[in-house]
C-alpha cells in the first residue's frame, strides 16, 4: 500500500517495502540541525526557495549554488542532510550532478525540482537516484513538505511518479530499472561533454571546464559523436534536448 500524504500533489512513499530501496534511516536525532543546500540557476526562484525552508525550526540552509558544478563542490564541502537541484542548470545539469553527489556522499538525500513531468524525465530522475522530485509549480504549496518527507527518511514523489514506482515495484523491478537506453550509451564523462557542446562551448572551453586537455577533449568529442551517429554539432544539441541533458527554457515559464 502506498500512503497519501497530508498534501494534495505529492505522495511519500513510506509504505513501500523497505527492500525497494528507497526507504532507509540514518540514525540521526529528530532535534540535530537539519541541514540543506540549495541549488538552482535563477536566483530569484532560488532566493524564494531558501526562504521557505528557512522558515521552519531546526533547519538550516546551509550553502546555495548557481549551477551544477557549484552545487556537486559545495555539497562535497558541506555534506548537507539533503540537496534541492533544478533539474535544467547549465554547465553540469541536476540528474548528472545527482549522481555525482550520491557517488562521494550516497547518505544524501536528493529532491529534484522540474518544470515538467513526463515519463522520460520521470524515469531519468529515478535513475539518477534522487529521493523526491517536485513540479516548479507546485514548489511553493509543496516544498516544506517534501523536504520534511526527506528528513524522515522518506521519499516524497508526485502522484504520477508515485505510481511509475509502485508499479515497478509489483512487477518485481526497482527504480533504478526503469532504463532510458539511449542516454545510458554515454559513460558520465561523455554525458558532461555532451552537456556543454550543447550549451555553445567550444572544445577548449571544454577542456578548461572539466582539467582536460584540448586533445583529449577532442578525443572525447569525436569518440560521442561516432558512438551516437551524429554528424554536427546541431545533431548533437538536438540529442541532448531529447535526452534531457539540456533543457530548453520557454519564454514566460522560468
Amino acid at each position: 500500500m502506498m500512503q497519501r500524504g497530508n498534501f494534495s500533489m505529492g505522495y511519500s512513499t513510506d509504505r513501500i517495502p523497505r527492500k525497494m530501496g528507497i526507504c532507509g534511516g540514518n540514525g540521526r536525532g529528530p532535534m540535530s540541525t537539519f541541514r540543506i543546500l540549495v541549488a538552482d540557476d535563477h536566483e530569484v526562484v532560488r532566493k524564494g526557495l531558501v526562504a521557505l525552508l528557512q522558515a521552519q525550526p531546526e533547519w538550516q540552509v546551509c550553502g546555495e549554488a548557481g549551477e551544477g558544478r557549484e552545487a556537486v563542490d559545495k555539497a562535497q564541502q558541506l555534506k548537507p542532510d539533503v540537496v534541492i537541484l533544478d533539474i535544467g542548470m547549465p554547465n553540469l545539469n541536476g540528474l548528472e550532478a545527482t549522481r555525482q553527489i550520491l557517488k562521494t556522499n550516497p547518505q544524501a538525500r536528493v529532491l529534484i525540482l522540474t518544470l515538467h513531468d513526463s515519463d522520460q524525465v520521470v524515469r531519468e530522475v529515478l535513475n539518477a537516484g534522487a529521493r523526491g522530485f517536485l513540479l516548479k509549480s507546485d514548489a511553493a504549496r509543496d516544498l516544506v513538505a517534501a523536504v520534511e518527507a526527506l528528513r524522515r527518511d522518506k521519499t516524497y514523489f508526485t502522484s504520477k511518479v508515485a505510481a511509475m514506482v509502485l508499479e515497478g515495484y509489483l512487477k518485481g523491478g526497482k527504480p533504478g530499472a526503469l532504463v532510458t537506453p539511449g542516454r545510458n550509451r554515454l559513460t558520465p564523462r561523455e554525458r558532461e561533454i555532451v552537456q556543454l557542446l550543447a550549451e555553445g562551448k567550444s572544445t577548449k572551453e571544454v577542456a578548461v571546464a572539466l582539467g582536460l586537455s584540448v586533445k583529449t577533449a577532442e578525443t572525447h568529442r569525436s569518440n560521442i559523436m561516432r558512438k551516437l551517429q551524429l554528424h554536427s554539432v546541431s545533431d548533437l544539441v538536438l540529442y541532448a534536448v531529447r535526452n534531457n541533458i539540456v533543457h530548453v527554457v520557454q519564454a514566460g515559464i522560468e
